[in-house]
C-alpha cells in the first residue's frame, strides 16, 4: 500500500486544489472558458480550471462518434512516427480549447506562469477535462520547443472527464515520456467517462436528460427523479453495452484470437474510436483507489468496474452512476485522507480468483479488485494487458541483441566505402557494377541488414514494441547511420536492375518502409519538416533527372544543388560523387555551359 502523491508522484495538496477548481470551475455561472489561479512565495502553483459545456453540439460533431484528425500544427507529437499516422481527437471538444487559445488571455498566462517557473495544473471536471488535457498537451509541445529553458513540466487533472482522442494518444504520449503527466480520476459506476465509447444515434435519445441532471444552471440539476427515471437507465444500460463490445473486441486482439467472425463483426458493428491513455484512478465509492498505468488494462476496468449483480441493484445503480459524476471532491477529500492506495504494476500478478490470498501484497490487490466487483473473466482481461504489455518488452530485448550485428554489418559496409573512396570510385557506382567479389560482399551485408531492420519495422507496424521504441535516442541514430550508409546500394541494385523502368522511380513506387520510418524518427527527434533529412535519396533523384531533358527538370536540379551543398557542408555528402567517372559527374557535365558555370559543383568536378 502507497500514499496516492507516491503512486502517481504527485503531491497530495496538488490533486486536492486541482479537484477543487475543476468542480468550481464546472459550477461557473459567468460563462468563462475557465478559473486561473496562482500563488507566489514558496507555493509556486499555477492552477488552470476549465469549465464544461452542456449542449450537445459542445460533445459530439458531424460523425458517429464526432472523431477527426487533430491539427497536426498544434500537436506535432499526436502521431505515429514511423507509420506517420495521425492522431483522432474528439472535434467538438478540439474546437473549444482552440477558441479559449485564441480568444482569451489564456496563452499569455500560461507562458508568463511558465517563465516564473510555477508549477501548472490544467483540471477539468466532466467536459472541462478534455480541454484540460489538450492545454497541458499544447503546453507541453511548447515546452519541447524550448528544451534548454529548465522549464517545469505541467501536470494535467481530470476528474469524471469523457475519452478524447483514439490509440495514437497513448503510442505517442509514451514515446515522448508524457504520459506521466496526465492522471484522471474515475468514480466506479460515473457514466460520463465511458459515453463516448457508445456511438451519438444510440444515446441521442436520452443524452438530453443526462445533461440537464450535471449542469448546474439546470432546473433539473441533481433532481433524484431524472436519475431514478427511464432516460437515465436507457442511457446508462446503452453506453454499457458499447463499453462491452469495445472491451470485448480489445480482449479479444489482446488474447491473439484469429477467429474470422471478429474481425467480420468489427467491420459491420462500428466500434468507438475513443480510448484511454496515462494513467487512471478508480475510485471506488469508499475512500479506496486503484492506479492503473496500462491503457489496455484500464480500457477493461471501465467496462468491468461498473458491472451489476442483478436486476434489482440496476436502479440502484444507474442513479448512483449520475450522482457520482458530480460527487469528485467529496470522493478526493476523502481518499486523500484515508490514503488506501493500490497501484496495479504487475498485471500478470493478479489472482484470478476472489477467495485466494497467498500473501499480504496479493491479498491487498484482492481487496481492492473485489471492490471495483471484477469477475475471473475480468481478471483474465486485466492479465492479457499485462502480458501483452511484458510481450512487447520481450520483443524490444530480442531486437537489442541484434544492435551488435547491425553494427558489425555497417563497418564492413564502412569498410567496403573506404576501399572504393582509395580506388576512386565512389561505392554507389561500384556497387552499381558489381564487377569485384568486394561488390559481392556488401550486397550480401546489405540483405542480411535489410532482414534485421525489416523485421523491426513490422513490428512496428503491428505495434509489438513498447510505444517508447520510437523515441530511443539509440536506435534513432542507429537507424540514421544504416539509412545514410546502405539505402545508396539499395538505389544502386534498383537502378543496376532498371526496375524504374517496371516499377516507376524509386522514391514514390519502391522505397523501403526501413528507409521510411528510420528518416521519420530523425526528422520527428529533431522537429524539422518531413523530407528535410532525406540526404540518402540523393542518388535516386540523380538517376530520375540525368535521363531527361534539363529545360523540364531545371527547377529540380537546383533544388538538388541547393540541398547537395547543405549536405556536403555537414560531410553527409562525400567527395566521391565528384569523381570524374561517377554517375553525377557525367551526368553534371552534360548540363548546359550557363547553368554549370554559375554553380558551386563546377568547382567541386574541376578540382
Amino acid at each position: 500500500m502507497v500514499r496516492i502523491g507516491e503512486g502517481i508522484e504527485v503531491k497530495d495538496e496538488l490533486i486536492k486544489k486541482a479537484c477543487n477548481l475543476a468542480m468550481e470551475a464546472h459550477n461557473l455561472s459567468s460563462g468563462k472558458p475557465y478559473i486561473y489561479k496562482k500563488k507566489s512565495g514558496s507555493n509556486m502553483d499555477a492552477v488552470f480550471g476549465f469549465a464544461g459545456t452542456w449542449s450537445l453540439d459542445g460533445w459530439y460533431s458531424s460523425t458517429s462518434f464526432g472523431e477527426t484528425k487533430i491539427n497536426i500544427t498544434l500537436f506535432p507529437s499526436l502521431r505515429s512516427v514511423g507509420t506517420d499516422e495521425v492522431a483522432m481527437v474528439n472535434e467538438a471538444f478540439a474546437r473549444r480549447f482552440e477558441e479559449i487559445l485564441n480568444n482569451s488571455s489564456f496563452k499569455n498566462e500560461v507562458e508568463k506562469a511558465m517563465s516564473d517557473g510555477k508549477q501548472i495544473v490544467f483540471a477539468g471536471h466532466s467536459s472541462g477535462g478534455p480541454i484540460a488535457i489538450l492545454a497541458a498537451l499544447w503546453c507541453l509541445e511548447y515546452c519541447r520547443t524550448r528544451p534548454n529553458d529548465n522549464l517545469v513540466y505541467p501536470y494535467c487533472m481530470t476528474f469524471g472527464s469523457p475519452l478524447v482522442g483514439d490509440r495514437i494518444w497513448s503510442h505517442a504520449l509514451r514515446r515522448e515520456n508524457w504520459a506521466r503527466y496526465f492522471i484522471h480520476f474515475v468514480m466506479k459506476y460515473d457514466a460520463v467517462p465511458r459515453m463516448m465509447l457508445a456511438p451519438l444515434s444510440s444515446i441521442q435519445e436520452w443524452v438530453q436528460a443526462i445533461f440537464a441532471f450535471i449542469n448546474p444552471k439546470s432546473q433539473y440539476y441533481q433532481h433524484e427523479a431524472v436519475a431514478r427515471s427511464s432516460d437515465a437507465s436507457n442511457f446508462f444500460l446503452t453506453v454499457m453495452r458499447s463499453a462491452s463490445s469495445v472491451a470485448s473486441y480489445a480482449a479479444c486482439n489482446l488474447k491473439g484470437c484469429t477467429n474470422l467472425l471478429l474481425e467480420t463483426v468489427s467491420n459491420i458493428v462500428q466500434l468507438s474510436p475513443y480510448r484511454p491513455f496515462a494513467t487512471y484512478v478508480f475510485c471506488n465509492g469508499n475512500g479506496k483507489l486503484v492506479v492503473v498505468e496500462n491503457p489496455d488494462a484500464v480500457l477493461q476496468l471501465l467496462f468491468y468496474s461498473s458491472q451489476m449483480n442483478s436486476e434489482a441493484e440496476a436502479a440502484v445503480v444507474v442513479a448512483r452512476s449520475l450522482n457520482e459524476h458530480l460527487l469528485y471532491r467529496n470522493e478526493m477529500q476523502e481518499s486523500l485522507e484515508m490514503q488506501d492506495v493500490v497501484c496495479l504494476n504487475n498485471l500478470t500478478d493478479i489472482p484470478l480468483s476472489s477467495n485466494v490470498i497467498p500473501s499480504d501484497e496479493v491479498a491487498t490487490m484482492n481487496s481492492a479488485l473485489n471492490d471495483l466487483g471484477l469477475s475471473t473473466r475480468a481478471r483474465l482481461c486485466l492479465r492479457a494487458a499485462g502480458e501483452w504489455e511484458k510481450r512487447k518488452k520481450k520483443n524490444e530485448e530480442k531486437i537489442d541483441l541484434n544492435k551488435k550485428n547491425i553494427v558489425d554489418g555497417l563497418s564492413k559496409i564502412q569498410e567496403y566505402q573506404t576501399k572504393c573512396d582509395i580506388q576512386k570510385v565512389g561505392y554507389y557506382d561500384a556497387f552499381k557494377l558489381q564487377e569485384t567479389i568486394d561488390d559481392f560482399n556488401a550486397n550480401v551485408k546489405r540483405l542480411e541488414l535489410a532482414g534485421i531492420w525489416d523485421e523491426i519495422i513490422e513490428m512496428l507496424k503491428r505495434y509489438e514494441l513498447p510505444d517508447s521504441f520510437e523515441g530511443r535516442k539509440d536506435w534513432i541514430q542507429l537507424g540514421t547511420q544504416f539509412r545514410r550508409q546502405v539505402e545508396p546500394l539499395d538505389i544502386a541494385n534498383y537502378y543496376r536492375h532498371l526496375k524504374n523502368e517496371d516499377t516507376g522511380p524509386y522514391m514514390i513506387r519502391a522505397r523501403p518502409k526501413r528507409y521510411r520510418f528510420t528518416q521519420r524518427w530523425l526528422e520527428h527527434a529533431e522537429r524539422v519538416q518531413t523530407g528535410a533529412r532525406s540526404e540518402s535519396c540523393f542518388w535516386a533523384e540523380v538517376e530520375e533527372l540525368r535521363n531527361k531533358p534539363f529545360a523540364e527538370v531545371q527547377n529540380r536540379v537546383l533544388s538538388l544543388e541547393t540541398n547537395a551543398w547543405s549536405w556536403f557542408q555537414t560531410s553527409l555528402l562525400g567527395g566521391d560523387v565528384f569523381f570524374p567517372e561517377s554517375t553525377f559527374a557525367k551526368w553534371w557535365k552534360t548540363l548546359p555551359t550557363q547553368h554549370r558555370s554559375a554553380s558551386w559543383i563546377s568547382g567541386q568536378i574541376n578540382s
